[in-house]
C-alpha cells in the first residue's frame, strides 16, 4: 500500500508530536535519574521525524536558557534510556534514534525583535 507524500508528511508530524509529548512527560515526572536533568526544567520545543520514522531530531530549551550545554550533555548521556521509553510508549515498527539539539529559534526571534525596535529601523518601517 503506497501512501501519497501528503499522507506521509502528516504521519511524520503526528509521530513527532507523540514523541514530543512522551519525552516531555518523562522529563516532567523526573523518570530520568540524572542530577542535571533533575535541577532543570526542560522544554521539548519540537521533534522532527525522518520520513521513515527511524530518526528523531529533538529540539530542547532549558527554562530561561540556563546551562543549555550541560542539559544537552545529560540528555545525550541518557539517550538509550529515553529511546527505550519512547519505543515502549509509542508503538511504531522501529524505535527512533533520538538526536538532541538546542533550540535556537527563541534566540533568533529575540534578535529580530531587538532589530525591529531600533529607532532607525522603526523609522524606516513607519514610512510608506
Amino acid at each position: 500500500m503506497n501512501k501519497d507524500p501528503q499522507e506521509k508528511s502528516v504521519r511524520t508530524l503526528r509521530v513527532g508530536e507523540q514523541v514530543r509529548h512522551v519525552l516531555s512527560e518523562i522529563l516532567q515526572r523526573g523518570d530520568v535519574h540524572d542530577e542535571t536533568l533533575a535541577k532543570h526544567m526542560v522544554s521539548i520545543t519540537e521533534v522532527r521525524m525522518s520520513p521513515d520514522l527511524r530518526h528523531a531530531t529533538v529540539f530542547v530549551k532549558p527554562l530561561l536558557g540556563k546551562d543549555e550545554a550541560a542539559v544537552l550533555k545529560a540528555l545525550r548521556t541518557n539517550t538509550a534510556y529515553l529511546q527505550r521509553e519512547v519505543a515502549h510508549r509509542i508503538q511504531t515498527k522501529y524505535a527512533a534514534k533520538l538526536k538532541f539539539l538546542g533550540d535556537e529559534s527563541f534566540d533568533e526571534g529575540s534578535h529580530i525583535d531587538a532589530l525591529l525596535r531600533k529607532p532607525e529601523v522603526a523609522r524606516d518601517l513607519g514610512e510608506d
